[in-house]
């Protein structure tokens, strides 16, 4: 039987747009994570070619001249990946070469698609065996003294293009590096750190027990522009949008030890029934939610800060 035909150019656009066309589906626009079982029901043309490998983290299907996707393995809290994906100072991600020089078949194949200006798929491990897929992102640059590429996505990619292709510390005016670190932000950095804390509370609020993803924030406990606002599980709760506001708002605190505060002054209105229902019942209580992990439950450093910040403005 004769090996299927390597694919052209027009092909592999093809396939590509298809595949985040599907996934786009799959996700919610992004929004959701998948299981590595569900990305693997991917057909093209009744032809199976995986949108990842389950052990590479590069992958460049047999008949693809550059690469499809790459992989970030989810890694537990307070571990260290084995390669540690940073953000640069234009706001950009570097994805870390494979191991083994500049030359080796995984990096020939992300450096063809930086070339050819081709959409990739970034399947972020939130959990053991999820992935938060995003798409599309583009490589832009290559830094080959720290062995990674720049990542963008689609947006940001139109910004390189316009300025020729330069490397990002060339290419980007100040203005253009905060809109590219917004965007990234945003686009990527969002909805992952909102999938690991949906994953980890199980989709409920932590406070109220609220069961219905759609009407629930993955609320950072310190601001993702704090110094300590990382988008990480433990620097994470899961609100419904009432208690999300609250939270920001210093009407409702948590204590270190995941007790619920209510401010003073909404405790002495006894009046109002959505108060009453919705803060006063909850006042000195555990929280109804948290992850059953403990490496995942919320920082109790992190708790007393904001904890302090509410007393502060009771």
């Amino acid at each position: 039987m004769a090996a299927p035909r390597p694919f052209t150019f027009d092909d592999e656009l093809a396939f590509r747009s298809a595949a985040m066309e599907w996934l786009a589906v799959r996700t919610n626009d992004g929004a959701e994570p998948m299981n590595y079982l569900d990305i693997e029901d991917f057909r093209f043309e009744d032809d199976y070619i995986p949108l990842r490998n389950r052990y590479k983290g590069i992958w460049k299907p047999a008949r693809f001249g550059a690469a499809l996707s790459f992989t970030t393995k989810y890694t537990p809290p307070g571990k260290a990946r084995p390669y540690e994906d940073a953000v640069g100072g234009d706001g950009l991600i570097r994805y870390k070469w494979r191991a083994g020089g500049p030359n080796i078949p995984d990096n020939r194949a992300l450096r063809t698609a930086m070339q050819l200006r081709l959409p990739l798929i970034w399947f972020y491990g939130i959990a053991e065996g999820i992935y938060q897929p995003v798409f599309p992102v583009y490589l832009v640059a290559e830094e080959q003294e720290y062995e990674q590429f720049v990542v963008a996505i689609d947006e940001v990619h139109d910004l390189f293009v316009k300025h020729g292709g330069a490397s990002p510390a060339s290419a980007l005016s100040e203005i253009e590096k905060r809109y590219a670190a917004r965007t990234v932000r945003q686009r990527l950095h969002q909805p992952v750190f909102r999938s690991m804390v949906m994953n980890a509370y199980g989709k409920r609020c932590a406070v109220c027990a609220l069961h219905q993803a759609a009407l629930l924030d993955a609320a950072h406990i310190m601001p993702d522009s704090h110094a300590e606002g990382i988008a990480a599980v433990t620097n994470g709760l899961s609100l419904c949008k009432t208690h999300h506001s609250a939270f920001d708002q210093r009407f409702l605190g948590i204590r270190p030890d995941y007790v619920v505060e209510i401010r003073e002054d909404l405790l002495a209105n006894e009046d109002d029934p959505a108060l009453r229902h919705g803060f006063h019942k909850f006042h000195g209580k555990p929280l109804l939610a948290i992850p059953g992990r403990r490496s995942h439950r919320p920082s109790a450093a992190l708790l007393e800060q904001t904890y302090n910040a509410f007393k502060e403005a009771a």
